[in-house]
């Protein structure tokens, strides 16, 4: 089992060198991997109709993950870079796939690819996207990315695209894995249909819950259950006596990844200091560390 480390968008502040450290810290101490969100804007939520529901606002900090990570290439040598999750139908395929291939380019070949759906449709409306078809048109944008990473020309005729012979260079090299992002029905049905892993952002129980339940439609697209990767978050505000149990649940139920979460979840008190996200690193890895492969 991998185990990584997210990024504390919400709590880490803006001053370069603390990322920097951070990222750092969480590599040299053993980390195989940096997991960060994405939001492109924060809405207030009063007076909207419908409610907006998720747990971000307009106070929520957050750093756009292709930017973050190519710093993050260049700072690191080692660590996976993942995002958990791009939300992937708010923004421009053909330019997905460009600051893809260009980013796994740039670290190496470090990069795997969470895609989301969200729920901001505020956010949505701003970057001038159809919130209400943003399932449908994320499985042709899935295809689409293959497709431009794959072949120096592509002519494509979709629903949502039309690319007539037309390509991104450099191409990556290879198929950068995309992994989705979830917590609902249709996400698993698209996740064993479409992707390559699915990353579980939810509670402990209910997150190996679902696990059952992915494996069991992964099973029905005729694919082995055993090749199709998980990974699960792991909160660090769920105390040192549940880390290494959680973590170990995870690695008995075969998931092949599971990342620590340091921010404050909803109603609970975050860290007070920057420094604190970089002593978390190492506390946590020290109860759970040696259960990585």
């Amino acid at each position: 089992m991998k185990i990584g480390a997210i990024y504390p968008h919400l709590e880490i502040g803006s001053d370069p060198v603390v990322i920097r450290d951070w990222a750092q810290a969480a590599e040299e101490l053993g980390y195989a991997h940096i997991l960060a969100y994405d939001h492109v804007l924060g809405a207030v939520h009063a007076d909207r109709e419908p409610a907006l529901w998720g747990p971000y606002t307009e106070e929520s900090a957050f750093h756009e993950p292709f930017v973050l990570f190519g710093y993050f290439a260049a700072a690191t040598q080692r660590v996976e870079l993942v995002t958990g999750v791009l939300i992937l139908p708010q923004r421009q395929t053909a330019l997905v796939a460009k600051q893809a291939a260009t980013l796994d380019m740039l670290c190496g070949g470090r990069l795997r690819l969470g895609v989301g759906t969200g729920w901001n449709y505020v956010e949505y409306d701003s970057l001038n996207e159809n919130f209400k078809n943003r399932g449908k048109r994320q499985e042709e944008q899935i295809e689409v990315l293959r497709e431009l990473w794959a072949k120096p020309v592509v002519d494509y005729n979709g629903k949502y695209h039309r690319i007539d012979r037309a390509g991104i260079k450099p191409l990556p090299g290879r198929q950068i894995p995309i992994w989705f992002g979830g917590f609902s029905d249709i996400a698993f049905e698209r996740a064993a249909r479409l992707g390559d892993g699915f990353i579980f952002g939810g509670m402990q129980q209910d997150n190996l819950d679902a696990l059952a339940k992915l494996r069991k439609l992964v099973a029905e697209q005729g694919r082995d259950p055993d090749t199709f990767g998980i990974e699960a978050m792991l909160n660090y505000q769920s105390g040192p006596d549940n880390w290494r149990r959680e973590a170990q649940a995870w690695k008995d139920m075969g998931a092949g990844y599971v990342s620590m979460r340091g921010m404050s979840l909803r109603g609970s008190e975050g860290m007070s200091s920057p420094q604190q996200h970089i002593d978390a690193l190492k506390t946590w890895w020290d109860a759970v560390g040696d259960l990585a492969d």
